[in-house]
């Protein structure tokens, strides 16, 4: 019969068991998670909630802008037509594009906020009635 070696600090267990036992993936996997401002209930200012399509926005539009500016020089100055001409659409394009998805990202954020408000309500709701 075959003797299992002892670990070295004397225990009986072997060290895949003790692996086992002091693993913890669970709390590790919640403490990660994405979702974890769910349960904290600290209150945010609109500009936190906002501030990342804000951005987004007002990129989208100073870059459009700058993509019309770029656009309509070749009508003023005659030299260099080509790279106007090929900037100009570039810039629109890239700045419409940053500008619709700011535009679209604001009420996703809105419907999120709605629907984390409901989520609570609920959650107290359930608190209130089953913990009694």
């Amino acid at each position: 019969m075959e003797i299992p070696p002892k670990s070295p600090d004397g225990s009986e267990k072997s060290p895949q068991s003790k692996e086992l036992i002091t693993s913890n993936t669970g709390s590790t996997l919640c403490m990660s998670s994405r979702s974890e401002s769910v349960w904290t209930s600290a209150s945010r200012s609109k500009w936190d909630i906002y501030h990342k399509p804000v951005i987004v926005v007002s990129v989208g539009a100073a870059i459009f802008l700058f993509g019309m500016v770029i656009t309509s020089l070749p009508c003023f100055l005659p030299e260099n037509k080509n790279v106007y001409k090929m900037c100009g659409p570039a810039f629109l394009s890239l700045g419409l594009m940053l500008l619709v998805c700011g535009l679209v990202w604001i009420p996703i954020i809105r419907k999120k906020q709605k629907q984390r408000q409901k989520s609570q309500f609920l959650q107290s709701l359930k608190s209130f009635f089953f913990n009694r």
